[in-house]
């Protein structure tokens, strides 16, 4: 069970467990709320997980729109996040307000939402006409994902609609508001799930040979950019961690999610020979150093891939069991039929 804390006007409580958590969110609705898996500390009003069953969704209180004349902002949306392990984000929007995904990643949507597919990250506020969106289409091709992002859009004139996505594989859905961090994240390349229209999906090139070939990442990352919300998906369990100046953690390559733009990034050799031969985690490991904050999963999907094709039946028998009896084996214990 989750241990939850809160906040109120800047003095924190807790651990709580689930059932002190929803009796002390319908006490006083009007804090902020976490748990392992939070990015970040979010509006109780705005927790899904703290209402009563059947209780309604308080309105929640949306940030500030900002002054005429200031550049335009993000969207500021309304969002709630189901399940635990096979989760899904489901976003309120407002009329005129859009959420953009990537191609395939919608779950459902209410009727009065328009979707509209188009070239790039679907940043509105582009004025490099069809060249930009050109060129922001190229960004996505590089980093591996599709050349087009779906826009969704409440093309109604009142009320609210609603619109979801969905995890592609078993994990955590981690909201950041990127102008809590600088404007700016760093994330591995398929982990961008949705965001609120104005966010900005380009390309980080990490720029030192070793760590791009060891590092796990590669040498193109996303680069998040923005004021606004953005949904990033990450394998398993979720962990983030504050790194002081100086401070520095080893990282399996592979687990590292995300990263705040402050963070150094590359990679050290395991240990000795015989540590890179037996000890199971490669020749080298992915190190973080602060000061910023670095996001860390437990579960790769390349990883879980890994496993599922070593359990793979192949011609001759499973790949990694060693059985001598093939096929036969794996009928004789019970793990495969006719």
């Amino acid at each position: 069970m989750h241990q939850w804390f809160f906040s109120y006007n800047g003095q924190s409580t807790g651990p709580l467990d689930q059932a002190q958590a929803v009796a002390q969110a319908a006490r006083n609705p009007n804090g902020f709320c976490w748990r392992e898996g939070f990015a970040e500390w979010i509006p109780i009003a705005a927790c899904a997980e703290l209402r009563p069953a059947g209780a309604p969704m308080p309105a929640p209180v949306a940030p500030p729109r900002p002054p005429a004349g200031v550049p335009a902002r993000a969207d500021v949306i309304d969002y709630t996040i189901h399940g635990e392990d096979m989760q899904f984000v489901e976003i309120e929007l407002d009329p005129g307000e859009s959420a953009v995904a990537e191609a395939g990643a919608m779950m459902y949507k209410d009727a009065v939402v328009g979707m509209e597919t188009i070239f790039g990250d679907g940043n509105q506020n582009d004025s490099g006409g069809f060249m930009g969106k050109l060129v922001g289409a190229g960004k996505r091709l590089l980093t591996g994902e599709s050349l087009f992002t779906t826009v969704f859009s409440h093309t109604g004139a009142s009320g609210k609609a609603k619109v979801a996505f969905a995890a592609p594989y078993p994990g955590t859905i981690v909201p950041m508001t990127l102008g809590n961090y600088g404007g700016t994240i760093i994330a591995q390349k398929d982990s961008f799930l949705c965001a609120a229209r104005g966010v900005q999906i380009g390309i980080f090139f990490q720029k030192k040979v070793m760590t791009a070939l060891f590092g796990g990442e590669g040498f193109i990352m996303q680069k998040l950019t923005g004021d606004g919300l953005v949904f990033v998906h990450a394998g398993g369990t979720i962990m983030e961690r504050e790194l002081a100046p100086g401070e520095r953690l080893d990282v399996d390559t592979g687990c590292i999610v995300a990263m705040t733009s402050t963070v150094n990034f590359d990679v050290k050799p395991v240990g000795g020979v015989k540590s890179m031969l037996f000890g199971g985690e490669g020749v080298f490991l992915a190190t973080v150093t602060g000061p910023g904050k670095v996001w860390i999963q437990s579960l790769p999907f390349s990883r879980m891939a890994g496993r599922m094709m070593q359990a793979a039946y192949q011609q001759g028998g499973s790949r990694g069991e060693g059985s001598v009896l093939g096929g036969l084996g794996g009928i004789l214990s019970g793990d495969r039929s006719f």
